[in-house]
């Protein structure tokens, strides 16, 4: 088993470098133009718009969603899964307003890059990576709530690539994090359900370790167009 974990990690890395070699222009965070200008053109409070594009980031956002999938992937009880995406969300929510509202910045390629990366590690861990291989497994709460932080960085750079008014500035970001949970709640209710129902199938188990070796490959990618992104630009 440690072998094969290991030939589905080169694989991820390998994939990772060949679309990060082949890869030309890559943008970190965007946001369709027509949303940009919207954005720009507001002058004062606007939750309901706020709360729009926060619900369509949230469920348009293939990487938070990716990670997510893979947090919840192996939780069975609905309490173990109310507990860990909230803990994701107390984690983004804190550095998407300090972000935005406290002026903090950092680098959109790298905080995409180890936004992958989180999808790597849930990936690996529900492999039995950590397990199989360390003999140990991190505490995962810490580790969600860890990279909810750095997803949270990756939706303030996000706002802070465009100028923002102001004027009901503090009302507009709460708004637009109201919405990214709303979309959450959306987006993995509909998860979820699939889960659910897959579950009921003989063939979960047998086929988990392959999912999760997709997702893991996904994360890979990620980190790749990334890496590539801060080096080009």
């Amino acid at each position: 088993m440690p072998s094969r974990l290991l030939r589905v990690a080169l694989i991820g890395v390998l994939t990772g470098v060949a679309v990060a070699l082949c890869a030309e222009t890559l943008g970190a965070h965007g946001m369709a133009r027509r949303d940009v200008l919207f954005v720009q053109s507001i002058n004062g409070p606007a939750i309901g718009p706020f709360l729009y594009l926060g619900a369509k980031h949230m469920v348009t956002g293939y990487d938070h969603l990716m990670f997510l999938v893979g947090v919840i992937f192996f939780l069975y009880r609905l309490k173990d899964v109310v507990q860990y995406v909230s803990l994701f969300t107390i984690g983004h929510s804190i550095t998407l307003l300090a972000g935005v509202l406290g002026g903090i910045h950092a680098n959109p390629y790298i905080i995409d890059a180890i936004i992958g990366l989180s999808v790597v590690y849930k990936a690996f861990e529900n492999m039995g990576g950590f397990d199989r291989l360390l003999g140990f497994r991190p505490n995962t709460r810490i580790a969600v709530m860890t990279f909810g932080l750095f997803h949270g960085f990756g939706l303030a750079t996000k706002l802070q690539e465009f100028t923002v008014s102001r004027n009901g500035l503090i009302t507009n970001i709460v708004s637009f994090n109201v919405g990214v949970e709303i979309g959450q709640v959306l987006a993995l209710t509909a998860v979820l359900i699939a889960i659910c129902y897959w579950r009921r199938h003989r063939g979960f188990l047998r086929h988990s370790f392959a999912a999760n070796s997709v997702l893991m490959t996904g994360g890979f990618i990620l980190i790749g167009y990334q890496l590539t992104g801060f080096v080009t630009h």
